[in-house]
Parts: structure tokens; sequence; C-alpha cells
């Protein structure tokens, strides 16, 4: 088993590989909700949001909205 994850990322193996991009996936999911949550809380604008994280302003709400 890999210890480090920059040994994972980095593995000849691509299913080491693949677990990692998948690990790596999950955690930019979760730190892009927390962010969003704490960017409406702090009233910033869908547009001001979407402009932080480069994607459009439909893009963020049809992603984020709901919650």
């Amino acid at each position: 088993m890999i210890e480090n994850p920059m040994d994972a990322a980095t593995s000849s193996d691509p299913r080491i590989g693949l677990r990692a991009v998948r690990s790596l996936r999950e955690l930019a999911d979760r730190l892009e909700s927390l962010h969003v949550n704490r960017a409406r809380t702090l009233d910033m604008s869908w547009q001001e949001i979407a402009d932080s994280l480069g994607v459009s302003r439909q893009a963020v709400h049809k992603k984020h909205g709901r919650r």
C-alpha cells in the first residue's frame, strides 16, 4: 500500500492513480461547497462566486443553488 499521496498520484499503476484522482476530485468538491456556502452566508452574489471560480453564474447556481 502506498502511504504518500504524491506517490499515489504518480504511481505507474493506473488503479492507484485513478483512485488518487477520485480522492482529489471529492476533496475539491467538498472545498467548493464549503466556500460557496460561506460566501452565500456573507451575502456574496452568485456572480461574484462564479467569477471567483471561473465559471458562469448559471453553472454555479445550478450546482449549489438548491442548498
